[in-house]
């Protein structure tokens, strides 16, 4: 059995923690017509057909979707407007909390449109190596404590609010 030791070298280590953005997160974004990927720089991306929109869509809605990265280094979707996700293909525009933490290969929709997030695995902060060996019942350490990524600073600051608009 490999040795499961915490290391600084994350291709050794249990933990997918790593640093602030890192592992390149970003959309696979198609339609019927177009394929592109569009790279997660900023810590807020507005997605819909409002040209003021970091993520322009023709067809979506004029903000049809947000996603923020937050002060834990995960990336949350809010989709504000109809559309499909993989954590809950049921949910409906009226459904009180439409957000979902984004990890590799988490999907969603924006009218015409597919969006798929990615992250490299070691950065993804979620199950190490995609999860656990020999199913959910074995065991497998639990990853070190993730670290900080902001300032104490930061603590004074109202939390991130996502606003129809």
């Amino acid at each position: 059995m490999a040795d499961n030791t915490e290391s600084t070298d994350h291709e050794s280590s249990t933990t997918t923690h790593s640093e602030w953005g890192a592992g390149h997160p970003r959309l696979r974004v198609s339609s019927p017509s177009q394929n592109f990927v569009f790279d997660l720089d900023s810590d807020d991306v507005n997605i819909g057909s409002a040209e003021k929109n970091e993520l322009r869509l023709e067809g979506a809605a004029p903000l049809h979707a947000t996603i923020h990265h937050d002060e834990n280094d995960e990336y949350i979707l809010t989709l504000l407007e109809d559309g499909l996700m993989n954590a809950n293909p049921e949910m409906t525009a009226t459904d009180d909390d439409r957000s979902e933490i984004l990890r590799q290969g988490a999907r969603f929709t924006a009218g015409e449109w597919t969006l798929v997030f990615a992250r490299e695995e070691f950065a993804d902060h979620g199950r190490p190596f995609g999860g656990r060996e020999g199913g959910e019942f074995s065991e497998q350490p639990a990853q070190p404590t993730r670290p900080r990524y902001t300032d104490s600073d930061d603590e004074d600051k109202p939390p991130y609010e996502v606003q129809k608009g």
